[in-house]
């Protein structure tokens, strides 16, 4: 049930609200790509409760939505709340849009008082963070930031729309890659608030902490690239199996992360077979190669084992490989003072200061290009997240709601005299 006032119940029931049609591209399941006719629905939706908020809502050339509650004086610098709004294929309901949605009620709240901050607040749902629709992630928060490629523009999506051209289907007219960079100094620090997508806290019996960092990720697409020939007809000794070389692939990739013994992690999350039916050797295989660790250097030494281990595969089985890197992320760490007064804002709601490091990647790791950044973990039910099942007692999100009011208060107290 949503409440009438501001709170983190009502920022839960609006999240369950926008995992269904027609803010899902799926009517079966939850799926909502970025600039698809979901994403669509879901901003205009979002930007009514922006509206509600007492904000001044707009998107930028990226069609990330932006909603503006403006400070005392107009032209100072803004304290982002922001998360994605886009989702992964058959996901859950708070991955993202819980962010925004606390965001919005924080404003609210301010908005229900009058009160007007030494600082603005600008609540961001970024467009795409998740990469579901094109072979990239942190699309929305690294065009704020400044940080995309060139080349950024020309990715297609699996039906050969390129990114540039679905924005302009969508009616950004601005060169996107330039268009919504967000100016040096207007942003005083950002906060993210986020599922935790871990068990950590349920096992530890708390609602919240505070995030440390997020780890460096590297990830691939790799083409395994073989002979397809009769399933029949070629005998056992004569193939080059693309699909047989790649389960070697993923198996020796799963191995090196294994010996690493540390919180390094290695995932093939994506497999593509062709020709792709049951009695032809497969001529060509693509993968994805997700590689995560708490610091570059464990990373990259990883990375570097791993891939001289997918050439000697390949040289071995007779099949060629090639490695392409679609993004490298760095290690994000947060900033001190922020999180001191984080943890000072989740003792006031009676609970225990935490920390714990994130292990998955967020619009926090783009947005530190602008200015300092913290995250506040909220607890989900078994630690599941990228599914169905994922839950959020209503409980946690008030109380990650008081975390970030007193958060802001905090922040709000220090730079009243500055």
């Amino acid at each position: 049930m949503v409440t009438e006032g501001a709170s983190g119940a009502r920022a839960a029931a609006r999240c369950r609200e926008l995992s269904r049609a027609p803010y899902s591209d799926r009517a079966d399941r939850l799926f909502r790509g970025w600039l698809t006719p979901a994403h669509r629905a879901t901003i205009e939706r979002v930007g009514a409760w922006m509206e509600q908020a007492g904000m001044e809502v707009r998107r930028d050339a990226a069609i990330n939505l932006i909603g503006r509650y403006e400070a005392a004086r107009p032209d100072a610098p803004a304290l982002v709340i922001g998360s994605h709004l886009d989702s992964v294929c058959d996901g859950g309901a708070y991955d993202g849009p819980l962010g925004v949605m606390l965001g919005i009620e924080c404003v609210a709240a301010l908005h229900a008082q009058e009160r007007r901050l030494p600082f603005a607040i600008e609540v961001i749902g970024f467009g795409d963070e998740e990469g579901s629709r094109f072979p990239a992630a942190m699309l929305g928060s690294r065009a704020v930031a400044g940080t995309l490629a060139a080349g950024a523009a020309d990715m297609v999506d699996a039906d050969g729309i390129s990114v540039d051209a679905a924005l302009r289907a969508f009616g950004s007219a601005a060169a996107w890659l330039t268009g919504a960079h967000r100016p040096p100094g207007t942003m005083l620090a950002y906060l993210e608030a986020h599922i935790e997508q871990g068990p950590v806290l349920e096992a530890e019996g708390l609602a919240l902490a505070t995030v440390t960092g997020i780890a460096a990720q590297l990830r691939w697409d790799v083409t395994v690239t073989g002979v397809a020939g009769h399933a029949g007809t070629v005998t056992m000794g004569l193939r080059r199996d693309a699909v047989a070389a790649a389960a070697r692939m993923v198996s020796a990739i799963e191995d090196i992360a294994l010996s690493d013994a540390s919180e390094l992690v290695a995932t093939v999350g994506r497999i593509a077979v062709a020709p792709g039916a049951a009695n032809v050797i497969a001529g060509d295989v693509r993968f994805t190669v997700d590689i995560r660790a708490g610091t570059a250097d464990r990373r990259d030494r990883a990375a570097a084992a791993i891939r001289t281990g997918l050439h000697a595969i390949a040289d071995a089985r007779g099949v060629r490989i090639a490695i392409a890197t679609v993004h490298d992320l760095p290690p994000c760490p947060c900033d001190p003072r922020l999180m001191e007064r984080l943890d000072a804002a989740i003792v006031a709601t009676g609970q225990p200061a935490r920390r714990l490091m994130s292990g998955a990647g967020h619009d926090a790791m783009a947005m530190a290009a602008l200015g300092p950044v913290a995250m506040l973990f909220v607890r989900c039910a078994g630690g599941v997240s990228h599914h169905p099942a994922e839950q959020v007692d209503p409980a946690d999100a008030d109380a990650a709601f008081a975390a970030m009011r007193g958060f802001i208060d905090r922040l709000g107290d220090e730079h009243r005299d500055a």
